[in-house]
């Protein structure tokens, strides 16, 4: 019976990490960048909780690391716009979107091989 209750907690756990995944560029190229630190934070803690996500630790670190990147330039800047979407440079806009694209490919081209 444990092995029935553990196995949807688990694919729940997995499924999070891939809507998260895709949530990132998606939130971030339609100007919701600041909507965009709830994914952000459930896709750097799932993947680093769970040892099965490992080859994703990486990928997940360079999103987290270029979001909190922005989110600080935006947090200290003399002028702040009145959204993370207006202040966030385009090439790290970019760059969050590409790496969020890359967490989520990796995951799908895991659970191909």
């Amino acid at each position: 019976m444990s092995t029935l209750t553990a196995q949807p907690a688990q694919s729940a756990r997995v499924r999070s990490v891939i809507v998260s995944a895709w949530a990132v560029p998606a939130l971030t190229v339609g100007q919701f960048a600041m909507l965009a630190v709830v994914p952000v934070v459930v896709l750097t803690v799932t993947v680093f909780r769970d040892a099965r996500l490992r080859a994703l630790r990486w990928w997940t670190a360079a999103v987290a690391g270029s979001y909190a990147t922005g989110l600080a330039a935006w947090a200290i800047g003399p002028d702040r716009a009145p959204s993370l979407s207006k202040d966030l440079n385009p090439a790290l806009a970019t760059l969050i979107s590409l790496a969020g694209a890359a967490v989520a490919v990796r995951y799908h081209r895991l659970q191909r091989d």
